[in-house]
């Protein structure tokens, strides 16, 4: 697979880092270098792993569906960009307690956000891609937009945050469209 296409990926399934990182930040509880640094060394490690995890589930499988692969692809990448399309699309704000860059909070921040970098594995798992390289990709830029999530965040407002969400949602459907093309071409 082209480094394109899996930076592609990586700004897909970094678009939910991002718009939380918004959140946190505009709630101003993590505007220390430190707990910026934390949320999102956090949230790029978990979705690197997340990512590493689901193409190790998937390559055990892999060999029995070689024949649909590019349908489950698409279908997973467009599973994921749908409910983030979704969720861009919903009034609902989560409200945060105590400091999101600390313990609990911090852990189910990440593990939400990387479920949907799990699915991602497991569709790359399907492809002819270096994993390796992939969820290095995936975890660098989503502390990257991590970090520019939570510094944003000081002086804009949530809105703008379900925006990238729906954006980050398309761009994944997107990509798993063209999976689909590309191989029925």
């Amino acid at each position: 697979m082209q480094l394109i296409t899996t930076f592609a990926i990586a700004v897909g399934v970094a678009m939910d880092v991002f718009a939380v990182s918004l959140g946190i930040g505009t709630s101003g509880k993590a505007r220390s270098p430190r707990s910026v640094f934390r949320v999102a060394f956090h949230c790029g490690l978990f979705q690197g792993l997340m990512t590493f995890l689901g193409w190790l589930a998937g390559s055990t499988i892999a060999s029995l569906i070689t024949g649909i692969d590019h349908w489950v692809a698409m279908g997973l990448l467009g599973f994921v960009g749908y409910r983030m399309i979704r969720s861009g699309f919903t009034a609902e704000v989560e409200t945060q307690s105590g400091d999101p860059s600390r313990g609990g909070t911090l852990m189910m921040v990440c593990v939400a956000t990387s479920i949907d970098a799990l699915a991602v594995g497991l569709s790359l798992s399907l492809l002819d891609v270096n994993i390796a390289l992939s969820s290095a990709i995936i975890g660098v830029v989503t502390a990257a937009f991590g970090v520019a999530g939570l510094l944003a965040g000081n002086g804009l407002g949530l809105r703008f945050g379900k925006r990238m969400e729906v954006f980050g949602g398309v761009l994944l459907t997107v990509i798993g469209l063209r999976i689909l093309f590309s191989h029925l071409v």
